[in-house]
């Protein structure tokens, strides 16, 4: 059974090790001691980051999409061209690009430090074990 620790939690759920040890101590989550590290079980952690991904659905001021693949994060860059452009967000530890057009970013009114949500929508998706 994979287990993981703090920090590999945290970059999982793309939060601080702080927050996750704070949702571990209110009892979130059950741990346990390797050691001198906190671990928690695959299948603790997986369920976990259901129900914060589910909290976060609950928010008010979501819009109503299809594409439920959200990354809040903030623009880092934006490569403009004459029709079309091209937008990096750095969301958790997640680089995503997108390329839509010129207007669509000026409409947005995208740039640099803005914060955005990148959806993602896709017939075609790949899964890696690390």
């Amino acid at each position: 059974m994979e287990s993981y620790t703090m920090g590999q939690a945290a970059e999982l759920l793309g939060v601080s090790v702080d927050t996750v040890r704070r949702w571990a101590d209110a009892g979130r989550f059950p741990t346990h001691r390797e050691g001198n590290r906190r671990i928690v079980e695959g299948p603790a952690l997986a369920a976990f980051c259901v129900e914060v991904a589910q909290e976060g659905a609950d928010d008010e001021g979501i819009p109503y999409t299809s594409a439920r693949n959200a990354f809040p994060g903030i623009v880092t860059a934006i490569g403009l061209g004459d029709v079309s452009a091209q937008v990096e967000v750095q969301a958790g530890p997640h680089r995503v690009v997108s390329l839509l057009t010129r207007e669509a970013v000026e409409e947005l009114g995208l740039a640099p430090g803005v914060t955005v949500t990148a959806r993602v929508k896709s017939t075609s998706v790949h899964v890696e074990r690390g």
